[in-house]
Order: C-alpha cells, then structure tokens, then sequence
C-alpha cells in the first residue's frame, strides 16, 4: 500500500513564525512520504496556552521554536508508518520576525512563510494554494504558535479570530471529502473556528501548577462552538463523525519522549482512518 503525504507547515522555528501542514496521499503498494511543510497526505492528513497569549509572550515570539520539532516528530512517525509526505505553506508574510537571541521582534524587517518554510525544508515545500485534496488521502497540521500568529489571528484575536483562507479551504475540502484531519498543539483551534461542532483536545481545561500553562484555550474552543475532550499529552482524541485527530503536544509542559509519544498516536490514528 501506498501513502503519499503532502505536508504544508508554518512554524516558529529559530528565526520566526512558520507554519506546517502534510497531506498523506495513497493508492499504490508500497507506503512512501512526499514532505513538505503544511503537512498533507496523499492518505492525506493536515496538521497545519491560554493561547489568548500574553502581550509579553506575544511581543518574545512566546512557542516559536515547538513548530520546528513538533514537525520533526511528526514526520519521524509518518516515516516508520511508511506514508509519502508533501510539505506546504501559504504565501503569505509573516507576522513578524524574531530575533531569538534577544527575545524580541525585529523592527523593519519581514519575510515570508513560504520562503521560510522552504529555508528550513530545504527547499522541498509547495504553496499551499497547489494543495488538490483529490491528490491527498490525510493532512495534518503540526501547530505551534506559527499557527496562532501566521495560519490564523488567533494569538491576537482569541474566539473572534479569522483563518488564513487557504487554510480555511484545505480544513473544509478534506472534511467535505471526508479524508482525515490530524492536529496537535495549538492548530486545533483551527478546525474549532472552521468545522462546526468539531470536537477536539489541546490537553486539560486547567493549568494544574503549570504542567498546562495554555488551559485557558480549551475556554476559545467551546466559544467557537466546538468540544473539547481532555486527554493527556500521551493520548490522542478521534472525533470519529468529522474524523478529526488531536493531541495536546506542547500544550503540556513536560518531558520531550512523552510529547513524541501523544504526536505517534495522533499520525496512527490519522493512517488508520485513511483506510490505507
């Protein structure tokens, strides 16, 4: 069997916001990844804190660097599960651009988020605008704050946020289609704002000393009209109905092995429901 995956992603790695999402796609028989940065499968899936940001957090690029890693295991996990990954990421500025050794934005200086994802993809990223759900069978969205600041206006807007409308586009055609969704971190309230009654986890509803320092999100997600289910950071939730797949990642401030973990169930439960 084959899985191809197209990824389109955004995250906030070393230098600013990018975002990421994969599209898995299959049809043949061998498994194999097609990667780029917004996660999308061909068995096609997209992955693209109180997360009502503090100002301070907001102005330090707060969650940059999870993009980056969350990417990393997501693939490490679509690669021992044998799907072809294709990497995407919308043409769009960034938000802004931060300079990780200060811990503050740069002034006067912009990039872009499909330039920047290519940078750190090595080149092997798509505009997200090419993403076709008939070339896809899953997609998978990998979050981190790249998807609050540059997929949506989240971390500024909370519940009352708007989409990227390319990533409006992608969430709605593989739900229309029926393909699964996979999300983790923060991208949940993607699918919260654009699929009514979707129900999905970013971890626990409270902060517990700490260990959830982004409970408050969970307070967004029901305002958008959606459900949340609370999982552990090892876990993920299937809403079977709008076969949408979720786990809290980096919403957990814990150790790294069980985030990676929480992110491999997410990508077997996203193949499974691929039928691939």
């Amino acid at each position: 069997m084959r899985l191809q995956t197209a990824v389109a992603q955004k995250s906030l790695l070393c230098c600013q916001d990018v975002v990421s999402m994969m599209a898995l796609k299959s049809m043949r028989l061998q498994r194999e990844y097609h990667t780029s940065f917004f996660l999308g499968f061909t068995t096609t899936c997209n992955l693209i804190k109180d997360m009502h940001p503090t100002r301070n957090q907001l102005q330090h690029g707060f969650h940059a660097k999870f993009d980056f890693r969350i990417s990393l295991l997501i693939l490490v996990h679509l690669s021992r599960g044998g799907a072809e990954v294709q990497m995407f990421a919308p043409d769009v500025p960034q938000m802004h651009v931060i300079d990780h050794g200060k811990g503050q934005p740069v002034e006067k200086e912009s990039r872009n988020v499909l330039s920047e994802s290519a940078r750190i993809a090595r080149g092997n990223v798509t505009d997200l605008a090419k993403l076709n759900v008939s070339n896809h069978d899953a997609v998978i969205f990998p979050g981190g704050f790249g998807a609050a600041k540059n997929l949506s206006t989240f971390a500024v807007d909370g519940k009352d946020c708007k989409v990227n409308k390319e990533v409006e586009r992608v969430l709605k055609d593989f739900h229309n289609a029926g393909k699964p969704i996979g999300l983790c971190c923060i991208s949940p309230v993607l699918a919260a704002k654009v699929l009514p009654g979707v129900d999905v986890t970013v971890g626990h509803e409270e902060e517990e000393g700490g260990k959830w320092p982004y409970a408050g999100t969970t307070q967004a997600i029901t305002a958008l009209g959606a459900k949340h289910t609370v999982k552990e950071v090892t876990e993920a939730h299937i809403d079977k109905k709008n076969k949408v797949v979720t786990t809290p990642a980096f919403m957990c401030e814990t150790k790294l092995h069980l985030i990676f973990d929480g992110i491999g169930a997410m990508v077997r439960d996203v193949l499974k429901l691929s039928g691939k």
